[in-house]
């Protein structure tokens, strides 16, 4: 497949017409390919080449934690041994209460975490009780950790293209 180097008109129609999100409806690429006169195999094909060339990063969902009610959002930080961070990142990732979890550079000494997961529950305590489960499954690995609670809701969004 040939990759994109550049954004045509019909790449930035697109864009606009799905930079705040897809239709919530059983076909969504297909509802997007009426409102712009394309196939949705266009449609499909364009989004898919803009992907592999970097353009766009990803399609996903991005839910709102709080309208689902899990007001009380808490990134867990942890320090862990560098040398174990992708093995010990992919366990804490895969458990059901992590929705995203990374590698991020310390700043010693005041910042000596390495390891974030995010964990979402309906109260702190939810988010305390996870945690936990977090410390257990790191065992002697924890060296440290600490909850960062929300304190306001920031607005996600993706690629905007202005008219």
């Amino acid at each position: 497949m040939m990759v994109k180097q550049a954004l045509d008109d019909t790449d930035r129609r697109i864009i606009r017409a799905t930079q705040a999100g897809l239709p919530l409806v059983p076909r969504p690429y297909h509802a997007i390919a009426d409102q712009l006169g394309l196939t949705p195999d266009d449609v499909m094909s364009r989004l898919r080449e803009m992907l592999e060339a970097g353009i766009i990063r990803r399609i996903g969902v991005v839910p709102n934690h709080y309208r689902l009610g899990y007001t009380a959002n808490g990134m867990t930080v942890w320090d862990v041994p560098d040398d174990r961070v992708d093995e010990l990142g992919a366990r804490v990732g895969s458990l059901a209460s992590v929705s995203h979890c990374y590698h991020r550079p310390r700043h010693p000494p005041a910042w000596p975490y390495n390891l974030f997961a995010m964990v979402h529950g309906r109260a702190r305590e939810e988010v305390e009780q996870e945690a936990r489960k977090i410390a257990a499954l790191l065992g002697e690995h924890n060296r440290g950790h600490a909850i960062l609670y929300s304190t306001r809701i920031l607005k996600k969004t993706g690629l905007r293209i202005g008219d």
